[in-house]
């Protein structure tokens, strides 16, 4: 048995899967609150004593984590924990634990989603030997690539969500000065993210808004995407467009740097939560829109992902593939 995790910055996904195939088959899944608990020892505990798991043998795990991996260890980026690998394999006896970028977990999960698990925003042609490119907003933004070495796509996890937002018409340079007044500098995850969805929303709005009345509420980037979807406020649908426009600018700047003809996956929790917005021709004329390249970009394949747990899908993929191995 194998066990894996996708912790995010406010949920955190763990299950036991069966090691069968390239697509690991879930056993037992659960979701928890990431800042209900002290520590991932402390959760990995209580969901490993249920009575469908005392009797399991887990023999590896892996752990998708929402920030930089180095040396086996993470440091989470929006939450206080520190996560160890080595101690969580001692403490749980297991023989093997990695740890992964979130969005590296995610990459290797996209690898064995099927057709019903995807919508197709532009069909492409995807090229043999192509890499393929990974974009994910949610409570934050995350960043991937993979690797084609020989018909095996290897994903490599990035810190690109952190990278600088780069305005590209008067709008956003509104938009620009008015993140970096409030945080000092403007960088992409502060307009594609939850948060990110709710700073374009005070950019857009000159005073209340009568649909999104409390802005610091966890549930404000979908009161405000519901709102647009449903055009009850003018800004908010501006809003959401702005975001539109932004998410399908860098998911084209992504494309060029991983040279994506293989094809670009649009992932995280907001993505199919908005999807007649990113299907109407917005993001893909934003994506396109990176001249002398329209012809290069407007052949690759998009698709945005549906299947929300594929983030803990790729630790499984992971942990299934590299159980037998020495720890990295």
């Amino acid at each position: 048995m194998l066990l894996a995790g996708d912790i995010g910055g406010t949920k955190t996904l763990l299950g036991v899967f069966a090691a069968e195939g390239a697509r690991p088959g879930a056993v037992v899944m659960r979701a928890f609150g990431t800042l209900d608990y002290p520590d991932l020892i402390t959760m990995v505990a209580e969901f490993t004593s249920e009575p469908t798991l005392r009797d399991a043998s887990i023999d590896a795990a892996c752990f998708g984590v929402a920030g930089p991996v180095i040396g086996g260890t993470a440091q989470l980026t929006n939450v206080p924990w520190k996560v160890e690998g080595r101690r969580l394999a001692d403490h749980f006896g297991f023989t093997r634990v990695d740890l992964l970028n979130d969005l590296q977990a995610m990459a290797y999960g996209v690898t064995v989603l099927t057709e019903s698990e995807v919508h197709v925003l532009q069909d492409g042609e995807p090229l043999p030997g192509g890499n393929i490119g990974l974009i994910a907003a949610g409570t934050g933004l995350g960043e991937a690539l993979l690797h084609n070495v020989d018909g095996r796509f290897i994903p490599s996890p990035s810190e690109g969500g952190h990278a600088d937002f780069a305005a590209r018409n008067d709008r956003e340079i509104g938009l620009l000065r008015w993140l970096t007044a409030e945080h000092g500098r403007a960088e992409v995850e502060g307009v594609l993210s939850g948060p990110g969805l709710v700073n374009i929303h005070r950019v857009t709005h000159d005073g209340p808004c009568r649909s999104v009345t409390n802005l610091e509420s966890h549930d404000a980037p979908a009161a405000i995407a519901a709102a647009a979807l449903e055009r009850r406020c003018d800004g908010c649908v501006e809003a959401l467009e702005m975001f539109v426009d932004a998410y399908g600018a860098e998911a084209g700047n992504l494309a060029l740097r991983v040279v994506s003809t293989g094809g670009l996956f649009v992932g995280g929790g907001i993505a199919p939560k908005i999807l007649p917005a990113l299907a109407d021709g917005r993001f893909l004329r934003a994506f396109r829109a990176k001249r002398p390249f329209e012809s290069l970009l407007a052949a690759m394949p998009i698709k945005v992902v549906l299947n929300t747990e594929v983030a803990l899908l790729g630790a499984a993929v992971f942990a299934s593939q590299f159980s037998a191995a020495t720890p990295a």
